[in-house]
């Protein structure tokens, strides 16, 4: 376990590929440092959590600005995990979309409990998945 105090920030300024390496831990295959990081820059909002220079973990979401948003990744790197990381990085990137009507996301069926403890509800939902495109 890392003892760093952990600060967070929405400015993307400075993140670079190298930063974004050790995320994605189990994907079959996961995007590249350079796909990370155009999806941070390309995002409505992002909040990365940074343990000294390092990132620690991260969330971003895409919206409309206007009524809807979606979250598609939070991710800890797996050595700072445990300590209540996602759950800030939630806390926030949630807060960012407080003028919004709605805020989704999908996930695993065993990550859900984490995210009902957050407030969120269970959806219904469908998606389509390219793993070629990564």
């Amino acid at each position: 376990m890392n003892a760093e105090v952990i600060s967070y920030s929405t400015d993307l300024s400075g993140l670079t590929e190298a930063d974004l390496t050790g995320f994605f831990v189990g994907w079959p295959v996961p995007p590249s440092p350079a796909q990370h990081l155009a999806v941070l820059r390309g995002s409505y909002r992002a909040v990365i959590a940074r343990s000294g220079g390092e990132v620690a973990g991260f969330v971003n979401m895409i919206s409309d600005g206007v009524l809807t948003a979606f979250i598609p990744w939070l991710e800890v790197r797996p050595s700072f995990q445990g300590q209540g990381i996602g759950t800030e990085l939630m806390r926030r990137i949630v807060a960012e979309a407080a003028h919004l009507y709605s805020v989704d996301l999908t996930c695993d069926d065993a990550l859900r409990p984490y995210y009902e403890r957050l407030g969120m509800s269970a959806l219904t939902g469908m998606g389509l998945r390219n793993r070629a495109a990564l």
